[in-house]
């Protein structure tokens, strides 16, 4: 014999398709009385208007991170403006874009030539490509182009190296340019 088996857990039904009434009562005062505080402002603040930003900025680390994306978005867009992105160069007035592509064993130099300010340099542009390598005796490819006052002008010459790097050296009667490409 068990020591709880006298003690019924539960109602007898008499008729066990009759369902129990009952009765449930809302009191919503009483409720929100016995509600924490942040339940009870919820109820007394009156809603405020849904709005875009405010998620946004709601609080200080938000705002800081949104902000933050703003400026560095700014930033991006005045660095394209300005061209430091841009692979183009510089000589006497000109602006140049230099580009190299494979063809079979040799590779192609491209030279675009855009007018860069009011008094450009005109006439000879001499031209010396080399590969980059650590052989000192490889020898140098020396080519020569005229600019002229046209706004735009596109030279290409090739020279005959296979090499992952050029070293070229573009040269006016003012000034050099030295750089270094990566043909495609």
């Amino acid at each position: 014999m068990r020591p709880n088996e006298k003690y019924k857990l539960s109602k007898e039904k008499t008729n066990p398709l009759e369902e129990e009434k009952l009765n449930f009562y809302y009191n919503r005062q009483h409720r929100l009385d016995k509600a924490p505080d942040s339940v009870r402002r919820l109820y007394e603040e009156p809603r405020q208007k849904f709005s875009l930003l405010r998620p946004l900025i709601g609080d200080k680390p938000r705002a800081i991170v949104f902000f933050t994306i703003i400026i560095l978005c700014v930033v991006i867009v005045m660095i394209a403006l300005f061209g430091f992105m841009d692979s183009a160069y510089s000589l006497d007035g000109n602006k140049l874009e230099i580009s190299a592509i494979f063809v079979e064993d040799n590779t192609i130099v491209i030279l675009k030539k855009t007018i860069d300010s009011k008094d450009p340099y005109t006439g000879a542009v001499d031209i010396a490509v080399s590969p980059v390598t650590l052989d000192e005796e490889f020898p140098i490819f020396l080519h020569r182009v005229y600019f002229t006052l046209r706004e735009k002008e596109e030279s290409r010459f090739t020279v005959p190296y296979n090499s992952p790097q050029l070293a070229m050296v573009l040269q006016t009667e003012k000034s050099e340019l030295r750089i270094t490409i990566k043909p495609d």
